[in-house]
């Protein structure tokens, strides 16, 4: 039997659903250990570990992915205002070391991070950071309003005029989904940063959209930071669900400025970022 708390949240999300597409999300854990406000996070390429940009603390924070405890951390004694982190497919780990104007580049031994390099050219205060299977990576700089994609260290890539951009993610066809947070739109960028497709205006409601991640059909689900809203958005661009009310809350279905998502499976963790803490939801109908 499912608990009534689950079943309120199976409601809030249908009524919230602008469609008859059928999408739902029912909450599953919070972690305990108080973060100091947690941005993207990222499972390890085994999905043993969830790595989160605990902002606050200056830090890669690495929880157990299911009881969401912390196990490990690295980077508090040389990191600042920490906010993405991906993994190429060698496993370097790739760190938005954001006040500090670059991106650090470790090596993982176990839990143990070893800097090994960094990117810095043409960048300030970079928020977003992917590593796409092309070779290139492709990071946000939200101060110099910019995405710049770098290939053996080099710039070979730059899309300019952006506002206070964030979250880089690959789709299933190589495409790249880009948070403008400050135009509170979404792009989607061709890997050469032609962009390719736009989701804005009053369809989404956008308010500051942080951070994403996307599902094997395309589906993208959004951290909608200022609406205190998770928004799960259909490859055609259908808007599918919106998850919080609009207003912070705290607790099964409610958020304080959300930033971080991550997918893998059925499961999607998300960073409460106001709350400080971590939260993981599983889709159970789409």
């Amino acid at each position: 039997m499912r608990h009534p708390l689950s079943l309120l949240i199976l409601v809030l999300g249908t009524c919230l659903s602008l469609n008859a597409h059928a999408f739902e999300m029912e909450f599953e854990a919070a972690s305990a250990e108080r973060m100091d406000n947690p941005h993207d996070l990222k499972l390890s390429p085994d999905g043993r570990h969830l790595f989160v940009a605990d902002v606050g603390n200056n830090r890669v924070a690495i929880l157990d992915p299911v009881t969401l405890q912390l196990v490990a951390s690295f980077g508090s004694d040389h990191q600042s205002g920490t906010h993405d982190i991906d993994f190429d497919a060698t496993g370097l780990a790739y760190v938005a070391d954001t006040h500090n104007n670059r991106v650090i580049v470790y090596a993982l031994a176990g839990l143990m991070a070893t800097q090994v390099s960094e990117l810095t050219d043409r960048i300030r205060g970079p928020e977003g950071v992917l590593a796409h299977p092309n070779g290139r990576i492709y990071v946000a700089g939200a101060w110099s309003g910019n995405v710049v994609a770098y290939q053996d260290g080099e710039v070979v890539g730059e899309l300019k005029g952006l506002r206070s951009p964030h979250d880089l993610e690959i789709t299933p066809d190589g495409n790249i989904w880009l948070a403008d947070a400050g135009n509170h739109r979404m792009l989607l960028l061709s890997p050469d940063l032609q962009i390719l497709n736009e989701w804005s205006g009053p369809t989404y409601g956008f308010n500051g959209v942080r951070y994403q991640d996307v599902l094997p059909d395309g589906t993208v689900i959004a951290a909608d930071k200022n609406s205190h809203q998770i928004k799960v958005i259909a490859a055609d661009g259908t808007l599918l669900l919106t998850l919080g009310s609009g207003s912070p809350g705290v607790g099964p279905g409610a958020f304080r400025t959300p930033e971080g998502v991550e997918i893998r499976g059925n499961k999607v963790w998300i960073s409460d970022s106001g709350n400080d803490r971590v939260v993981r939801y599983r889709i159970i109908s789409r």
